[in-house]
């Protein structure tokens, strides 16, 4: 199985050195010296990663017989993707790969089918679940502990428990006025 881990940014420097936007929660696995990744497009690949440095925040790589800035600035935009054994789980017990969510169904915490999880999203401050629902229409659902309360791959299930609004248009508004309160 591939999974894309990181996406090629800027060239950094003269010595073919090129900033890389982390899609991975192993990139100390995914992204180390020796490591061959297959690229998309498939033209610009396969890389050899010869070194890794952080600076200033942002990870830099340097891949095997890119040597300067121009070789580096050709690679920009390409995924880099990591050949995976399917049946390998993340280390960390709450941490799932997108392979084992995708089609798992989305229930609410009393049973209530909400949908079928066909994508996952990574944003920078979290992640989403793009779920279908049985009319076909979509709901992006915060992959936060907050809402998503279970995940049971054996049951192939996600739990959740959604605040007012979230997957439906009856959110509750809560108005000072609405107890006889009026501003003073």
């Amino acid at each position: 199985m591939q999974l894309v881990v990181a996406r090629i940014g800027r060239a950094h420097g003269i010595k073919g050195e090129v900033t890389v936007e982390v899609r991975t929660d192993e990139p100390e696995l995914r992204l180390a010296p020796g490591a061959v990744l297959t690229t998309d497009p498939a033209a610009a690949g396969p890389l050899t990663i010869e070194t890794g440095r952080v600076h200033s925040g942002r990870l830099l790589l340097r891949f095997a017989g890119v040597s300067d800035r121009t070789g580096a600035e050709a690679l920009r935009n390409t995924l880099l993707i990591a050949d995976v054994d399917p049946d390998e789980l993340p280390e960390e017990e709450d941490e799932y790969y997108d392979h084992q969510l995708i089609d798992l169904d989305v229930v609410t915490a009393d049973g209530t089918e909400v949908g079928r999880i066909t994508e996952i999203s990574h944003l920078p401050s979290q992640d989403l679940f793009i779920v279908e629902r049985p009319d076909g229409s979509e709901v992006m659902i915060p992959f936060v502990e907050e809402i998503v309360t279970e995940i049971d791959l054996e049951e192939q299930r996600a739990v959740i428990t959604p605040p007012p609004g979230l997957i439906d248009d009856r959110a509750e508004i809560a108005s000072a006025r609405e107890s006889g309160d009026e501003p003073r």
